[in-house]
């Protein structure tokens, strides 16, 4: 029976540690509506965690478990899941059951922020190409935040199946847009409604499939008339790869007949190294999905074939490492915080060295704050699986860390060090927001904080000149369903329109201008009279009143009068009656009277030489 959504599991730790080098942390990533979650999904059926196939389009996939993600049928936040697969295909690496940590990322680009911050941690990464159009503009974009954190790749053309495919088009499309070392290791055949296997050009084999709930590939001969065609993308490849390993490189040239597992410990020096990227091919529903599995584990590497995280002892300001193991003092990166409805703020770690249990006090150096850590869970989508505790190389989650957010660093508090934090780009959309009553207004504010601390692209400020609360972020689909969250998870409904803008008034050269005051009633009169010169200033530096008076054309009693004359004027606007900003204003001359001049008549007189000359 299917565990209930949200469920808690708890298990025992007994025979949990298994070697590094037979663990995956990788990451699904790819232009929207490419096929990430689907391939994710055969990913979990053809390694046995599901028995069923989930579909986007029916709204019952493991990964997008949010309402949201299944009412729109995209990817909003990434999700973590565990499998376990053990590959079919001889080479070096060894056929026994390799842990799989699978993050599913969004591919629109208001959600970036799940990508960035799932690459920083992730040791690889399988990106998903739509087989008819090749690159996208957002595979781009996340190709080069994978280039920006060194995350070897393996590619996988998907949807060869439809209408338009175009498997040499998306190859070429990949070396010209994106790197130039990619080559195919499979090649489909048959194409479009034909589409029914593939060949491995690495073992010179054919592997075909009859239906989707068939979990069957049949190895068979390659069909005669592709043999060509497969001699001749199997040459390109050796071309290609051989010169990532000596021994390899030396049999080529000496023409020795090289073996499928020489060809691969080749691939899979060049993918670790970051310089070669194998590309698979065919329909991401169907049943090659064990190829993109054998790919992972033979060709993506392992926390141990990643160089030790470097980071910042506080106390020296010195660099220092942290290798993958657990005889090292404990060290982790958290990149991610969600509250769950059962357990309550969950912080997402990767750890790097060492091995954290729970209830260990550890100290968060990004903050200096000593922490403790209540319980761990490994993440299954939705599900949460309480351990008792985690080691080096892993992904799981802690209870307890009140203090911690994205980006920051929890380690040992005896060997302190502070890792690489995360950088986000900043939001580009804002909001004036507020709740529909007044009775919400905490809860609102509650909500903001809350999803404010899981997504760092989510901003919240106050307008003071407009009164009203702003919220920004990456687009307008993002705010729209964080808004969307407030309502269903912490029952506030709020209202969301275009920000108030504060318009401003300022002047564009220099230009002077004259005020005089002058009332006569009978008695004593009213006398002021001064001459501006105003020159506008850079944006943002506001206003600025300077006197120039010399030899007395204007006592200095009345200097601030003018001053504040010309201060409210420019508060009041001239032109539209909006704020006056970043000028310069300067009296530079002037005349009194000696029985009539007063501070009201001088205050008159700025005001009126501060609007003549603007």
């Amino acid at each position: 029976m299917a565990a209930k959504k949200g469920a808690l599991i708890t298990t025992t730790t007994e025979n949990r540690e298994l070697p590094l080098e037979w663990i995956r942390n990788m990451g699904i990533i790819a232009h929207i509506d490419a096929g990430k979650t689907t391939t994710t999904e055969r990913i979990l059926f053809e390694s046995g965690k599901t028995y069923k196939y989930g579909s986007v389009d029916e709204g019952n996939t493991v990964t997008d478990w949010m309402d949201q993600e299944r009412e729109r049928g995209i990817t909003i936040v990434s999700a973590a899941i565990t499998t376990f697969w053990t590959t079919n295909i001889k080479g070096d690496v060894p056929q026994e059951s390799h842990r799989i940590n699978i993050i599913d990322t969004p591919g629109h680009i208001d959600f970036t922020v799940e990508v960035e911050r799932s690459l920083r941690v992730l040791d690889g990464a399988c990106m998903i190409f739509d087989g008819r159009t090749g690159v996208e503009p957002q595979s781009e974009t996340v190709w080069h935040q994978a280039d920006k954190y060194n995350v070897p790749r393996i590619c996988s053309l998907n949807k060869l199946n439809l209408i338009g495919a175009d498997w040499e088009g998306s190859i070429t499309s990949i070396r010209e847009r994106l790197n130039p070392n990619a080559a195919p290791v499979d090649m489909p055949i048959g194409i479009e409604h034909e589409l029914r296997g593939v060949v491995d050009l690495i073992e010179m084999k054919a592997y075909t499939y009859k239906a989707v709930e068939d979990s069957k590939l049949t190895e068979e001969e390659i069909p005669a008339e592709l043999m060509e065609k497969a001699l001749k993308y199997r040459a390109e490849l050796l071309e290609r790869v051989v010169e990532y390993d000596d021994d390899v490189l030396n049999k080529y040239l000496d023409g020795v007949e090289l073996s499928p597992a020489e060809i691969k410990r080749a691939i899979r020096k060049g993918v670790v190294a970051g310089k070669f990227f194998p590309v698979l091919g065919g329909d991401n529903r169907m049943p090659t999905v064990q190829r993109i599995l054998d790919a992972i584990v033979e060709y993506l590497p392992s926390p141990l074939d990643v160089p030790p995280v470097k980071g910042e002892n506080p106390a020296t300001g010195e660099e220092e490492t942290r290798s993958p193991d657990k005889s090292e003092p404990f060290s982790a990166l958290a990149f991610k915080v969600n509250v769950d409805p059962h357990i309550g703020r969950l912080v997402w770690l990767r750890i790097y060295s060492g091995t954290l249990k729970t209830g260990t006090p550890v100290l968060n150096t990004s903050k200096r704050a000593d922490e403790r850590v209540g319980r761990l869970v490994l993440l299954h989508a939705d599900q949460r699986e309480l351990v008792e505790e985690a080691y080096a190389g892993e992904i799981v989650a802690a209870v307890g860390l009140k203090e911690t957010v994205t980006g920051d660093t929890v380690c040992d508090p005896s060997h302190p060090i502070i890792l690489e934090n995360i950088k986000f780009p900043e939001p580009v959309i804002s909001l004036a927001i507020e709740p529909k009553t007044r009775q919400d207004q905490e809860k609102l504010g509650h909500a903001m904080s809350r999803l404010g601390e899981e997504d760092p692209t989510f901003r919240v400020k106050t307008n003071h000149e407009t009164g009203q609360t702003i919220i920004s972020g990456m687009g307008e689909l993002q705010l729209e369903v964080l808004v969307d969250r407030m309502k269903r998870e912490y029952g506030v409904e709020a209202t969301t329109g275009a920000p108030q803008v504060a318009y401003k008034e300022t002047i564009k050269g220099l230009a002077q201008g004259e005020g005089k005051y002058i009332r006569q009633t009978g008695g004593r009169g009213q006398y002021g009279h001064c001459l501006l010169r105003v020159e506008p200033k850079g944006r943002g530096e506001g206003i600025e009143f300077v006197s120039e008076i010399k030899g007395g054309t204007i006592p200095q009693e009345y200097i601030p009068a003018i001053e504040k004359g010309y201060r409210e004027a420019a508060e009041n606007g001239v032109l539209a009656g909006f704020p006056m900003v970043d000028v310069k204003c300067a009296v530079y001359d002037g005349s009194f009277h000696d029985v009539d001049s007063s501070e009201i008549a001088f205050k008159i007189a700025g005001s009126m030489a501060f609007q003549d000359a603007v």
